[in-house]
């Protein structure tokens, strides 16, 4: 399992505004939360197409990208 984020530490809006808000929304179905839980298999997907926005690498080293992934197990506490 994958946990996709929005990361609050990328400065730049150009993913968004690009395209990236419309790939976030289409992929939370009208939920307003800011993180996901999805199987591997979804979440490279959907980061694979994330990566083909402009402006995906656009961030700092600390936070290159817009949307943070972070693989969880099921003993996650925040899972």
């Amino acid at each position: 399992m994958i946990r996709l984020a929005v990361d609050y530490e990328h400065p730049s809006r150009l993913w968004w505004e690009s395209g990236g808000q419309e790939l976030w929304d289409g992929l939370l179905s009208g939920l307003e939360d800011t993180s996901v839980v999805l199987d591997d298999d979804i979440a490279e997907s959907w980061l694979a197409e994330a990566s083909r926005v402009p402006g995906w690498d656009a961030g700092p080293e600390f936070a290159p990208h817009p949307i943070a992934a972070r693989r969880i197990d099921g003993d996650d506490p925040d899972a």
